[in-house]
Formats: C-alpha cells, structure tokens, sequence
C-alpha cells in the first residue's frame, strides 16, 4: 500500500500541473483544439508504456532493480532537492495560481489561430499533458516492473487522474490550495526510499528485516530531510546578506 500511496502522490502532482495547463489554455482559447491536443498526447503515452513495461519485464529481476532503483534515486533526490530548499526558503513555493496567470498571459499574446484547429492551443495541450505525463508513464513502468504488479500502479494513477480531473471540472482553476510542495516532499522521500532499497536489493545485498527495511530507510531519509530543512534556514539570513553584498 506504501508503493501504491507514493505512485498516486507522485501522479497527482504531475496531474494538476499538466491541468494548470490545459484549463489556461482552454479557458483562454477554447476547448476545441485543446481536446484535440488532450487525446494526441494520451495515446502517445499509451504506445510509451506499451513499449516500455514489457520491454523491461524482459532483463533478470537483479538487472531489473539496479535500473529502477537508479533511476528512482535520480527522480527522487531531483524532487527532494526542491522540496527541501523551498521549504528552507531559498526557492519560491510552487503556485498554481499564478503559473495559470502566466499562461493565461502568454496565451492571450497570441493572435488567434486562422482556420478550423487552432494549432496553437493544439500544441500547447499536447505538451503540456505529454511531458507532465511522460514523469506518470515512468513512475507506472518502473514501479509497476520493480514491484511485478502493472495493474496497482495503473490503478494507482488512473485514481489520480479521476480525483484531479474531477476536483478540477468543479472548481474549474488550478488546484492552487493543493500543498504541492508538501507533497513533493513526501514523494521525493519515498522514491529515494525506494529506490534506495531496490537499487542495494539488485546489487547483491540483503536488508536484515527485508521488506521492513523500507520504513527504517524511510524514517532515516526523512530525519535528514528535515535537518538539512533547519541547517539551511538557519544560514538564509546570512545567505541573504550574501546576496545583497553581491548586487
């Protein structure tokens, strides 16, 4: 269940910035093309996981999980590295609101398409729902071939889809009260955890408590987590200072 929970986090975020998205675009432009752009992009992601989950669940289990795992540390010290300098105050937090802002501004520069498919608003759904969907595509393969259970992590992110997608049909904006970076944070712990774990698994070692070793990895990762969170804000006055000796 711990797997399931960290790949429907995982989803959901990169949901609701792939909505932030569609809605500026949609609202701005009209659904229209933005339909269109919405249906390319899921069915190229689809042939991307048709490809890739048997083309994995073809290398030994050993090989497998030295992959996953290095590929689930790279993601989740990528995501943790963020999550912990915006919380220590070194980087904005991420707002929804008003990346729609800027979207909607740049969208609206663009004089309107000519003809029946406004191509503009074509091409910005499609990526915007592909690339957030490519990072879903990969948290599903890697997940779902590590663990030999395809169907808990499709479940898993089909449950995010439904729940943002229908949080946002009703609130009709970006999900700006969402505690991204919260989130974030509890993800980027436990794709490093598990990748941690994996990753040792496939290289030939052996966890004294097997399975329970995940919790105990977890639990450390997340102490030095929140050190460093302290450490650092502690050094941002004099970060600060630093920054302005030097404009």
């Amino acid at each position: 269940m711990l797997l399931a929970g960290a790949a429907f986090l995982a989803c959901a975020v990169e949901m609701v910035e792939a909505l932030t998205i569609v809605l500026a675009v949609a609202l701005t432009r009209g659904w229209h093309a933005v339909r269109y752009g919405i249906a390319a992009a899921l069915a190229t992601l689809a042939a991307v996981v048709a490809l890739l989950g048997p083309a994995l669940t073809l290398l030994p289990l050993s090989t497998l999980r030295v992959i996953v795992g290095f590929l689930l540390l790279a993601f989740g010290l990528q995501w943790l590295r963020k999550a912990i300098l915006r919380s220590a105050g070194y980087l904005p937090l991420h707002d929804e609101a008003k990346i729609f802002e800027r979207e909607v501004a740049e969208t609206r520069a663009h004089a309107a398409a000519r003809g029946s498919m406004d191509w503009y608003a074509f091409t910005l759904s499609f990526k915007g729902v592909f690339l957030e969907g490519l990072e879903v595509a990969f948290i599903v393969v890697t997940f779902g071939a590590a663990h030999d259970d395809f169907a808990l992590m499709i479940a898993a992110a089909a449950a995010a889809l439904i729940v943002v997608t229908v949080v946002g049909v009703i609130v009709h904006k970006p999900l700006s009260r969402v505690p991204e970076n919260t989130m974030k944070f509890g993800v980027g712990l436990m794709l490093t955890t598990f990748g941690t774990f994996w990753g040792a698994e496939g290289a030939g070692a052996t966890w004294p408590a097997g399975d329970a070793a995940i919790l105990v990895i977890l639990v450390g990762y997340t102490a030095v987590a929140f050190g460093l969170v302290a450490w650092l804000r502690g050094r941002l006055p004099r970060a600060e200072w630093a920054l302005g000796e030097a404009a």
